[in-house]
């Protein structure tokens, strides 16, 4: 579980940028602060803010903290919506074939819900 800590905290501070509990432009909370709020390790909360860094969600300004980048939000919402693109639908349109379920159905399914 230690090993996929840090995914869930990334994906949490991602979750807060996209809902604009964490605006862009606006602190992100403190290692020690994931830290306690996780019951993680700060070696593993630092990887997880280290992927955010990366892929330039996040940017450390020296001395006060880490903040969220300009046009953060807009990024991770693009990439989720490839990501879900790729392996939610493209893989829930190959089981519906393999079931018989035909896209109509599949919409019908969709809109029941």
């Amino acid at each position: 579980m230690e090993d996929r800590l840090y995914l869930v905290i990334a994906k949490s501070l991602e979750d807060e940028i996209m809902s604009g509990v964490i605006k862009e432009g606006g602190a992100a909370p403190s290692t020690n602060t994931l830290a306690e709020r996780f019951g993680a390790n700060p070696a593993t909360v630092a990887k997880g803010v280290s992927r955010l860094t990366e892929a330039g969600y996040l940017a450390k300004k020296r001395g006060v903290g880490l903040f969220v980048a300009a046009g953060a939000r807009e990024a991770i919402i693009a990439r989720r919506r490839k990501e879900f693109r790729e392996e939610l639908v493209h893989n829930t349109l190959g089981e519906a074939r393999k079931l018989g379920i035909t896209k109509m159905d599949l919409v019908a399914m969709i809109m029941s819900e």
